[in-house]
Formats: structure tokens, sequence, C-alpha cells
């Protein structure tokens, strides 16, 4: 495989701190917490009540009525964050070859709550016949990507990869492969969910979500909370930027992907998956442990993940894993899925853009199993230069993408 360049052009997220790079970006420095009481339906019945919900979403910029009409949340939340990213390369889809573009999504969900309300409606009318011709029936989660292709007019390979938490990442890696095979020039990659009932039951049944605000690494941590969001990224060829004279953001050096095959929703306690996928990420970047500056953790708040992820940290960057600082962003946003580790890929970029360090907030107790530098709860000049992001889904889907600071 040509082991063409691969850059970051362009950026757009939404999120449960703010829609838009620029206000996510403050927010997130700002060590906001955007897991708050859940409006999206009645949590009378749960004994977790919070969550991460995106409330200042307005697609109406961007989309018309008949698309709002269509479209559920996950796509219109990503199409959205496309649009911002497509601005921000000054990609003109239309002034290019749209057969050389291609889009690739994550999800875990797809747009359930599409199909949460056809349940809804059923079990208070007693049939599905007379459901309302106004209901969006693009629930499946190919819709997501399909939504994209249209709406930009790309004809290139358009992919969804459902690898639940960990789809993004696998979202840019698969994008990355088509650049540096020279099948496309550019790729339209991320993630997108939706807040669900569904997703928001499962995780209560597990036990796995936190009671008031997410503490990752932190002794007393006590789960996850389920999130919502979108996070694209403009992935072109060095060349392709080149030619067009675009502002690239960061480079994208490499991806490692594995599956530990040990519990559906438990890490292997050894971490297999994990370090594999590191250090297949550090040998496809063609970078040594020792450059790595900071490590985005997938850091969800619940004991076992973040505990193993200390150890695989350990264990790929040997000694210098205590120097090297770490936090999780979903301190701040909640789980947002599919959505994750694209929007944590966005904020990779933000800290190479600005030298600095998002933080883990809400840490309050050192863990001794958790003994690294976890960046709390105040943002961090640092210099950095190649950093690392890590993601981990149920089934044991394990991921870690590679970032650079820019430099021709």
């Amino acid at each position: 495989m040509d082991k063409k360049r691969v850059v970051v052009t362009g950026i757009g997220v939404v999120t449960p701190i703010g829609t838009g790079v620029d206000k996510y970006w403050k927010a997130a420095k700002a060590g906001t917490n955007g897991v708050r009481p859940v409006t999206s339906f009645d949590t009378a019945d749960f004994k977790t009540k919070v969550g991460g919900e995106v409330i200042d979403f307005d697609p109406k910029p961007v989309l018309g009525d008949t698309d709002i009409q269509s479209m559920g949340r996950s796509s219109q939340f990503a199409v959205i964050a496309a649009s911002e990213a497509l601005r921000m390369s000054g990609l003109d889809v239309k002034g290019v070859d749209p057969y050389r573009i291609g889009v690739c999504a994550g999800t875990t969900m797809g747009e359930p709550q599409i199909l949460e309300q056809a349940i809804n409606f059923k079990y208070k009318n007693g049939s599905i016949d007379d459901i309302p011709a106004g209901l969006p029936r693009q629930y499946p989660c190919n819709a997501i990507p399909a939504n994209l292709a249209r709406k930009f007019r790309i004809r290139g390979p358009v992919t969804i990869i459902p690898t639940a938490c960990a789809a993004g990442h696998y979202a840019i890696g698969y994008a990355c492969d088509l650049i540096r095979m020279g099948r496309v020039d550019a790729v339209l990659a991320g993630g997108s969910d939706p807040y669900s009932r569904i997703a928001f039951t499962g995780f209560n049944r597990l036990l796995a979500t936190a009671e008031t605000s997410v503490k990752p690494f932190s002794k007393n941590r006590d789960g996850m909370a389920v999130a919502e969001g979108a996070g694209m990224l403009v992935l072109e060829s060095f060349e392709h930027a080149l030619r067009r004279n675009a502002t690239v953001l960061a480079e994208i050096l490499g991806y490692g992907l594995a599956c530990d095959a040990h519990k559906m929703t438990i890490p292997d306690p050894e971490g297999s998956g994990g370090i594999r996928c590191f250090n297949r990420a550090l040998k496809n970047a063609g970078v040594s442990a020792d450059e790595i500056d900071y490590v985005s953790a997938h850091g969800t708040g619940t004991g076992e993940n973040d505990k193993v992820e200390t150890a695989i940290m350990k264990q790929v960057l040997g000694a210098r894993a205590f120097k090297v600082p770490v936090s999780s962003q979903k301190s701040m946003l909640g789980h947002t899925m599919g959505a994750a580790s694209a929007i944590e890929a966005v904020s990779c970029v933000l800290m190479l853009k600005h030298q600095t360090l998002l933080p883990t907030i809400n840490y309050e107790e050192p863990d001794p199993e958790c003994d690294l530098d976890y960046v709390p709860n105040t943002a961090r000049p640092a210099a950095i230069r190649t950093v690392a992001s890590n993601a981990y889904a149920f089934a044991g889907n394990c991921s870690t993408v590679i970032l650079r600071a820019w430099s021709n």
C-alpha cells in the first residue's frame, strides 16, 4: 500500500457541551460538565437519571423542513457536524470529482428514536397500521452515511461501520486506507449517535451508569453516562489538500484495530486487545512509544475500563507512562457511543492546534490501580507533537489512532 500522507483539513462537532468547534473547545477547555438530568423521557423508573444530551442543536440553518422531517436525529447530527467540517476545509464537492470523495460513518445505535416512536405509537394505539405518514422511515444505521452523501452530493464509497463505541475510530481508519490505496482523494469520516431510551435502559440494566457525574480514573468512580453527539473530519491525501491550497490542521499517522474476544461487556483484564491495537497503531504510524506526548483515553468512568486502560498504557508506554499525560473527555460529555472516538479525534486535533490538554473533570480521589497523570480538573498548556486516542467497545472491539501536529 502506498503510504500517502493523510491530513485533516476540516472538523465539526455536535456535543452536550456545545455544537460547533469554537463553542465546544471553549467549553471543554473550561471543564464544562454536560451530564445533566435527562429530559428526553421520564426517568422515574430508573436508578440513574442523568445523561449527556445535546441542548443547543438547531438543524434549520443547514437542513430544510423536508430533510428535518425525513432524517433521524443521528443523521441530522452527522450532517450538521459534516457541514462545519466541509466549510472549514474549503472542500467544494462541486469543484472536484465527486466520485473521488467518500463517506465513512460509525455508529452504535443508528436511528433508534425512530423505532422508539413507532413502538410508542403501537402501545398507545394498539396497532402499527396507522403510524403517521410523517414519521421518518430511515431507521437502518446505513441511513447516516447515505444522508451525508445525498446532502453533499458525494458519489464515492459510502460506508457505515457499526462497531459500537469504537466506531468513530474504525471509520477514520477505513477512510485512511481508502486514501492510501488511491481509491479516493478525500473522505468525510466520523461518527454519530442520538440519545435513546433503548441505550439508557440497557446500560442501566448493566449497572454501568453513574448516579451523579462521570469520574474517570477517580477511586470513587461509579459508572458512565449515556450521551449523544457527532464528530466529523474531512480527511484528504496531502497531495489533494496541497493542490487546492487547503489549510492542514493535523496529520493522521496511523491506526490499529484488535478484538480481545473476552466478554460482551467487560474488557479482558489483561488488556490484550487494547495492547495489541495500540502497538499496531504505532507500527502503522511508523513511530515509537517514546514519541507519544499525550493519550486521549477511552476513560468511561467504569471500574473495569479505567483500571484496564491504565494497565494497557503502562504495558505499551513502559516507564514513560507515568510521564505521559492522559485525559478523558467523557468526564465532560458522557459516553456519546459511536460518536465518542470521532469527537475525541476532533479534540486531539484541537489540542495539537492550541497546545493545550483537555482535563479529566470530576477527579476527586487517587486510585492505586489508576496512578497515571490524568490532567485532573483543569486544562493544561503542553508542548505536544504526537498523540494517541484510544477507544474500546462492546464485544472487545479496540482501536487506537495516532495523530501528529502538522509540519510540511
